[in-house]
């Protein structure tokens, strides 16, 4: 017996498995993650870094995007929350990246905030056990290969790259 496309009965069935199939796929796959990292520079050129509890060496301050807040208002909570940071001006879209660390699925939007300060020190939190201020050239020695990267780019020693 065939269906209107003159597909047997086996045809139809494997048609509509396929799609079943795709339909669970996209319920239960890998969703799309999206986090935000902020290059905070202050008047004297200085970059902005943290030092987690939970990853080894330097990194920008970010994080995840909560649902409904925008990239730009998590750049700047995130900036805050670790950082205690009080931006002088609304953060510039630097460049989206791919983070094949976080997954296939994955991407880091990276912002800008020039003229940054902090207006005192932060005591270490669970989360966040350092920050402050570091010289760009030299960068310290444990500075992240990706934060090292990111602040080449910025910087325009290097042109961005589609990768985090």
């Amino acid at each position: 017996m065939a269906d209107r496309e003159g597909r047997g009965f086996l045809g139809a069935l494997h048609q509509r498995a396929g799609e079943t199939l795709v339909r669970v796929r996209h319920a239960f796959g890998e969703p799309l993650t999206l986090g935000v990292r902020l290059l905070a520079l202050d008047g004297a050129g200085r970059v902005f870094l943290v030092r987690h509890s939970y990853l080894p060496g330097l990194h920008l301050p970010g994080g995840a995007v909560d649902p409904g807040e925008s990239c730009r208002a998590a750049a700047v909570r995130e900036a805050a929350e670790e950082g205690g940071l009080v931006l002088a001006g609304t953060p510039a879209l630097f460049q989206v990246y791919m983070n094949p660390t976080g997954g296939r699925h994955d991407h880091v939007v990276l912002y800008v905030a020039r003229g940054a300060r902090q207006d005192r020190a932060r005591p270490p939190t669970l989360e966040i056990v350092a920050s402050g201020f570091h010289p760009a050239d030299p960068l310290p020695a444990d500075v992240t290969r990706a934060t090292r990267a990111r602040i080449a780019e910025v910087l325009g020693a290097l042109p961005p790259a589609e990768r985090w």
